[in-house]
């Protein structure tokens, strides 16, 4: 059996402690936010936040996340989350849409620790996030608006 927090509700699980917490995350609680892209961690579409640090959930195995919080897409509901979804729509990012999730969690795990990113900062942080459809410009708009907004109390 295994405890996790998941969007702030608590979980105790019996499976595997070895299985990737994005399968415990799809196929034992439905939620399907997070999306496996290469299974092997290198593309961000998994994304997710283990206690407010961005963790590719495909290659954390579950037992990794026992007793302690996840933040899913689904649960993204701070401020910074919320202020980054506006801007991802008002900067129309998503395009096929797949990676999107984890890039939002990569960008909001970014915007809480530095509220005034550099475009060298956004570029650091969101490295390990993978877009097919080459949307880059637009993700680093998105997040300088969001930042830009949340540091000010607007809406994006």
């Amino acid at each position: 059996m295994v405890n996790i927090n998941v969007n702030g509700e608590e979980h105790s699980l019996d499976v595997d402690p070895a299985m990737p917490l994005l399968w415990a995350l799809r196929e034992e609680l439905q939620l399907t936010g997070a999306k496996f892209g290469c299974g092997v961690g290198l593309c961000g579409a998994c994304m997710v936040h283990l206690d407010g640090v961005p963790v590719r959930s495909c290659s954390t195995p579950l037992a990794e996340a026992a007793n302690r919080r996840v933040t899913t897409i689904e649960g993204l509901d701070s401020a910074i989350g919320k202020t980054l979804q506006d801007a991802w729509v008002d900067e129309n990012v998503a395009q096929c849409g797949y990676c999107q999730s984890g890039q939002i969690m990569s960008a909001a795990a970014l915007v809480a620790a530095n509220p005034q990113p550099s475009d060298k900062d956004i570029e650091a942080a969101m490295s390990g996030n993978l877009c097919r459809c080459g949307s880059y410009q637009r993700i680093k708009r998105a997040i300088h608006s969001a930042a830009k907004a949340h540091a000010s109390g607007e809406k994006s």
